[in-house]
């Protein structure tokens, strides 16, 4: 639900003369052709704006750089004046793909076009790539066409407007026209390329930084004269960095204030670099890394969409339109938003040591716990090289005979004829753990296919965790993963309802410029066609825990595991960093085991089962077996908890009101679609003893209307501008508080 109260729905997209205006709720995004270059230039992105824009006074010219260097452009060049970061490089000048050639390219405005809405699925535009989606009463897009009549080249600038969210997604598409057979390298194409204004006060760069097991950690800094840049060589968006950066005011807040908000729709490498030229423009260029794509005559290339919005309300608003945008109109799965099953993951439980009657035994004290789905994690799969540890066994998806004799069916039977305690008719699920991109050198899969892995010529092959990277760029490999993941799920009946796709290492040894995106393209089509086939599977996307938490892989997976850290503090600054982009629906948050397998630390067990309740997808990560007889009675009253509050975790807004970083008691708000209910979570990290308590104030209410909270009856303005106190006794506190919309009498 929008921040602000319901405005008139504006005209999307407006074209007068030479000029472009895209509306949304509240902000609007202006650019025009100048006429005399035919480029395009940039007028502004920000809040609301109506009429016409007085044209700025022609900059002065002065010193090494000209015009092109001076202006805000929408698809800048190189080679040719503008000396920033271009938006995309071409070599042309090359004969069947031989000989050197030129990086010069010349766009000229040539024409454009109106499309109500926007396709569901990017596959049938033969980009082969994930994006948003929406009917024509939800969007409207904009082409822009652009040509270079001296390289017989066109581009295609496009805009999706999604009035709603405050939300402009910008892509770009190269078409080689040239009748002749020249062929063309895409050696580089952004997806948006955006230049602000001189800003007296400067700008501040948000973004994600992080490693294994310490995702989403949030960076704040100044926008300085010179190139600021975050990006990933990994093959894919990795840890390091998220494909996510936000410009605002250094006076805005989590609450108040502008903030511009980019979002890549994109799995692979990629860059995005804010720079600051010697004019004080400050110019943000968002794509995948590099593509080195060679086009022949007739051929094009699309560029991923990016996902840019604006907020006046500050950091949080930004986040909500990500978060309604991506819930409503980029993730496919019918479970975006439908609630999720309570379960109990073997990994951290077991690790290898599994079977068939472990399994069982693992199961039955989970349905004993109230837990409804049973996930069975690495180890379950080889023949002649039996998965006992990461040493062997990837590519190789057959059941191992030893531990599973009679193959998957019985386990899975047995398991999914379980009862759940406390209810009468609820039947335990099974899911199960894959890693399909991967293969062990010691499996029977790289025995007979070696040429499947990425490889450079004779070089040595870089093992990772004892393991190499398919080649998703082979449309063999493609279907080999289809087949053999089809084929578990269609000999289970239709039983195992749950897929946790996990992927534990980037790529090396590419065998060509091109074959990162080539493996990205490779990678979707096989998620798409699984996907679509298996509707009714819920699919968790995991790399080593968020090594691939991005918007392409929302586009198939409505959850991702956000870490393998599964401490509870360590993932209250996780799952608060990675909601600056992700709807927490899209996250998946476990009770783990203490002392906690990553850190060692020790918390009790309601502030762990509070942390992971903030998840779309809620579940267990131990053995029940090695819980205490307390914690054993006290899980199914969590487990109740936690499923009460899944509806407004899945469907809700979320308002991040204390910050891990900032505060000893961070605090985050969840508000039903209608606010009619709400649910609050409050932490203490640190003790606080002898001396007054911190308020935490609440955000997102009607200031006139009455709410019931801890018992009482209070007003939103009260709530919101002199807030809550809540005591915490020691370490690792916390509070679940629902919140309830009181009918005025």
């Amino acid at each position: 639900m929008p921040d602000q109260a319901p405005l008139p729905t504006p005209v999307p997209i407006q074209v007068t003369d030479s000029s472009f205006t895209l509306n949304t709720r509240a902000s609007s995004y202006t650019f025009h052709v100048d006429i005399p270059t035919g480029d395009l230039r940039t007028d502004h992105f920000g809040a609301a704006v109506h009429g016409p824009i007085p044209v700025d006074p022609e900059p002065l010219v002065d010193g090494w750089t000209g015009m092109p260097d001076r202006v805000r452009r929408e698809f800048p060049d190189q080679g040719r004046g503008d000396f920033r970061v271009p938006a995309f490089r071409i070599t042309q000048g090359q004969d069947g793909g031989q000989g050197h050639g030129h990086t010069t390219s010349a766009f000229k405005y040539k024409s454009y076009e109106i499309v109500g809405g926007k396709e569901l699925d990017a596959f049938t535009s033969g980009s082969g790539l994930p994006g948003t989606f929406g009917s024509a009463s939800d969007a409207t897009t904009l082409i822009v066409y652009l040509e270079d009549k001296i390289g017989q080249l066109e581009a295609q600038l496009r805009y999706t407007v999604f009035p709603a969210y405050d939300a402009i997604v910008r892509s770009a598409r190269i078409v080689n026209w040239s009748p002749h057979g020249k062929n063309v390298t895409v050696d580089s194409l952004s997806s948006l390329a955006l230049d602000f204004p001189y800003e007296e006060s400067g700008l501040e760069m948000v973004s994600l930084r992080g490693d294994w097991a310490r995702e989403a950690r949030r960076v704040r800094r100044g926008v300085e004269y010179g190139i600021q840049s975050i990006g990933s060589t990994t093959g894919f968006s990795s840890h390091l960095h998220n494909p996510f950066v936000a410009l605002v005011r250094p006076s805005t807040t989590e609450v108040h204030g502008d903030a511009w908000g980019f979002s890549l729709v994109y799995s692979g490498s990629f860059s995005i670099a804010v720079e600051k030229a010697s004019q004080g423009l400050v110019r943000v260029v968002a794509g995948p890394n590099a593509l080195g794509w060679t086009l022949r005559p007739g051929e094009s290339i699309d560029s991923p969409e990016c996902v840019a919005v604006y907020s006046s309300n500050g950091v949080g608003g930004m986040s909500r339109s990500l978060h309604g945008l991506y819930r409503r109109h980029l993730m496919k799965s019918r479970f975006a938003t439908a609630e999720r099953p309570v379960l109990l993951n073997s990994w951290e439980g077991m690790y290898f040591n599994i079977d068939e009657a472990r399994m069982v035994r693992l199961a039955e004290e989970a349905a004993a716990l109230d837990v409804k789905l049973l996930v069975m994690d690495d180890g379950w799969f080889g023949d002649k090289y039996p998965r006992t540890s990461d040493a062997a066994g990837l590519g190789d998806w057959v059941p191992n005979p030893a531990r599973f004799p009679e193959g998957l069916g019985p386990l899975v039977d047995k398991i999914t004829a379980l009862k759940v305690a406390g209810s009468s008719d609820t039947k335990m699920r099974f899911g199960i753990w894959v890693e399909p991109e991967m293969v062990n050198p010691q499996s029977t899969l790289y025995e007979e296919h070696p040429d499947w892995v990425l490889h450079a010529g004779s070089y040595p092959r870089t093992e990772q965790r004892n393991q190499l990277v398919l080649n998703l760029g082979l449309t063999k490999v493609q279907e080999f993963i289809i087949n053999a993941i089809s084929t578990l799920l269609s000999t289970s009946n239709g039983s195992i309802t749950y897929v946790k796709w996990d992927h534990n290492r980037g790529l090396a040894e590419t065998p060509s410029p091109s074959a990162n995106h080539a493996y990205m393209l490779g990678m979707y089509r096989v998620f798409d066609v699984l996907t679509s086939r298996f509707p009714n599977v819920l699919w968790e996307g995991c790399a080593s825990g968020g090594g691939r938490y991005d918007p392409g892989i929302l586009q198939f997976f409505p959850q991702v595991w956000a870490s393998d850290d599964s401490d509870a503090v360590e993932r209250i600054h996780i799952q608060f960093g990675s909601s600056l982009v992700y709807p927490p629906s899209s996250m998946g948050g476990h009770i783990s085991s203490v002392p906690n397998h990553q850190t060692g630390r020790s918390t009790p067990l309601t502030f762990r089962a509070h942390v992971a309740m903030m998840c779309g997808s809620f579940g267990l990560e131990l053995n029940p077996s090695d819980l205490t007889a307390a914690e054993r009675e006290a899980i199914p009253g969590l487990i109740a908890l936690a499923e009460k509050v899944n509806p407004i975790v899945l469907k809700g807004d979320m308002w991040r009101l204390n910050l891990p970083e900032e505060s000893n008691w961070p605090a985050a708000l969840f508000l039903s679609e209608t606010r009619e209910k709400g649910v609050l979570f409050v932490f203490q990290l640190e003790p606080w003893v002898n001396h007054a308590l911190a308020r935490v104030r609440l955000q997102g209410l009607e200031g006139d209307a009455m709410y019931r909270v801890d018992g009482g009856v209070y007003g939103g303005s009260m709530l919101m501008n002199l807030g809550l106190q809540y005591s915490f006794r020691g370490h690792y506190g916390s509070r679940v508080v629902f919140i309830e919309r009181a009918i005025a009498q």
